[in-house]
């Protein structure tokens, strides 16, 4: 693993707190300049936490580059190890008191993040989702919506999460809390696992409504139906194990 930084990361106070962006990313050349854009757009000041999971198509040379140049930490991985591995290594380098997490593929538009981490910032909650089924949602699959409800009904029923979507990417902690549940996620199970071990820990997930625009495997979209069957045992797992 090789750690590239510029200058050192920013992290100023947002109302007396301080906002991390975790990045994880693979193979994603042609979005990563422009998710990194539009973290940096926000208007709330921030760091920028990169990290490159192994990818193969110049992702890596381009997030090295944003860690030499920019106000940005900048990870990368050797090997491919997946999601919830690359977000377990971001959380390492975070210094602020909330972290988001940002896909690479731009589904999900940053310009959302401060309503995302309102809630935190006001003191009403610890932990934020953003609901794609309360806001708008365009080119998700049947199929995938499928998944989704499904994965809704399982964390409700085992967790009384009272959510309407679990797999959103859109999750926003506070700090300490994220921190405190001891992550073991490699791939796509970084969301069932902290849905069950926060709701396990008696921790309210507040939602917020957020606009959604899928992209399809040709696109570059890497989630699989496997992934949800995973994501249900994880659901389930996590019930009766700590």
């Amino acid at each position: 693993m090789r750690l590239s930084k510029g200058n050192a990361a920013r992290s100023v106070e947002v109302r007396g707190m301080k906002l991390s962006v975790i990045i994880p990313c693979f193979n994603e050349v042609e979005q990563i300049g422009r998710v990194v854009s539009a973290v940096e757009a926000v208007e709330i000041e921030k760091e920028i936490i990169i990290v490159d999971d192994g990818s193969t198509d110049g992702t890596t040379e381009v997030v090295e580059k944003y860690g030499q140049d920019k106000q940005v930490i900048a990870h990368t991985s050797k090997s491919n190890f997946g999601k919830g591995a690359a977000i377990r290594t971001g959380l390492e380098y975070v210094t602020g008191d909330i972290v988001v997490i940002q896909d690479a593929d731009l589904e999900y538009d940053p310009s959302q993040i401060p309503a995302l981490v309102a809630p935190i910032i006001e003191g009403k909650a610890d932990v934020v989702y953003g609901s794609r089924f309360k806001g708008s949602i365009r080119g998700m699959k049947l199929a995938s919506r499928i998944a989704n409800r499904l994965l809704v009904w399982t964390a409700n029923l085992l967790y009384r999460a009272g959510i309407t979507d679990e797999a959103t990417c859109y999750k926003a902690f506070r700090t300490d809390v994220l921190r405190d549940l001891g992550l073991k996620c490699v791939r796509f199970e970084f969301c069932p696992e902290v849905t069950a071990k926060v709701s396990k820990r008696g921790i309210k997930i507040v939602e917020v409504p957020i606009d959604y625009v899928g992209r399809t495997t040709l696109q570059g979209k890497k989630i699989k139906l496997r992934d949800a069957f995973e994501a249900i045992w994880t659901l389930i797992k996590y019930r009766f194990v700590d």
